[in-house]
């Protein structure tokens, strides 16, 4: 099976099989659980489930290894969040991350990484969740930061299946020489991200088939609020390096959360060329000291 075709069928069986994935109705987001557990677990990583209670429902992360990052206390992450809101089957979010994430996995039991990986499927990154305690990513870095463990760096995948011919900025950034076309993966860090970001950069740019843009913001990107709209937030705030890579979501794609956010919207070659990217940059990734 080709890649952009195996990209393809994660993002069908969790958008059209199982459709919107939330805590609120149906049993959607525990479906998607146990896809992407069956995936990872099928790829030859072991998964473990963060469990917690949430409004008297069970919820989980899925948190997945490779054989050398098993039980290690310094890692670096690829995550990725898996629930939607109620109104949508959220083919660009989150499924295209999550679709990216599974493809990626599958590699990192193939490709040997210098440093441990691992990966990280976050339930409940969206509302009324969001920027709360019970955020699956929050859940994550609170209980890992408790434990004593250090994350070396976070990849936070957030929308990253949507091209189009026109890109829309915040108005801060209008003017500020990023490309007209909606055509490129942008990488979100920030200031305290910047040596971790450029480490991903470098691998990214050995990828001639995938343009990359980059923006860092001081502050935890309190200054320019649209760019704390994911789970990398959460390693922000608890000071551990983390970068969002995205196709600029609402920025670009008029689906968002709408029920218009379907399979037939992206592109999976657009897909297939971001896991090639993120292959070289956890390449890149130096080793432990």
């Amino acid at each position: 099976m080709t890649l952009t075709n195996a990209l393809r069928q994660h993002v069908e069986a969790l958008t059209v099989d199982i459709g919107p994935r939330t805590v609120f109705s149906g049993d959607g987001l525990d479906r998607a659980a146990r896809y992407i557990r069956g995936c990872l677990e099928g790829a030859g990583l072991e998964v473990d489930e963060q469990e917690y209670d949430y409004r008297g429902r069970r919820v989980a992360n899925l948190i997945a290894t490779t054989p050398g990052a098993a039980g290690a206390s310094a890692y670096y992450l690829v995550g990725a969040h898996y629930d939607t809101v109620p109104t949508t089957p959220g083919a660009d979010d989150n499924a295209s991350a999550v679709a990216v994430m599974l493809e990626l996995g599958r590699r990192l039991t193939e490709i040997p990484t210098a440093a441990p990986v691992v990966l990280a499927a976050f339930t409940l990154e969206e509302s009324p969740a969001f920027h709360t305690r019970h955020q699956g990513s929050r859940v994550f870095v609170r209980e890992r930061k408790r434990a004593g463990d250090r994350i070396l760096g976070a990849v936070v995948l957030e929308m990253v299946g949507y091209t189009c011919p026109r890109q829309h900025y915040p108005m801060v950034l209008r003017w500020s020489g990023y490309p007209r076309q909606g055509n490129f993966i942008g990488v979100v860090g920030d200031w305290r991200s910047r040596r971790f970001g450029r480490t991903v950069l470098k691998g990214f740019k050995k990828n001639g088939r995938l343009p990359v843009e980059s923006l860092f913001v001081p502050f935890r990107g309190w200054v320019l609020p649209s760019t704390r709209l994911s789970d990398h937030a959460s390693f922000w705030d608890s000071g551990f390096p983390a970068i969002m890579v995205t196709d600029t979501a609402f920025f670009r794609n008029p689906n968002y959360h709408l029920p218009s956010d379907t399979i037939d919207t992206l592109d999976f070659e657009f897909m297939a060329q971001l896991v090639e990217s993120l292959t070289l940059a956890l390449a890149e990734l130096p080793p432990l000291r």
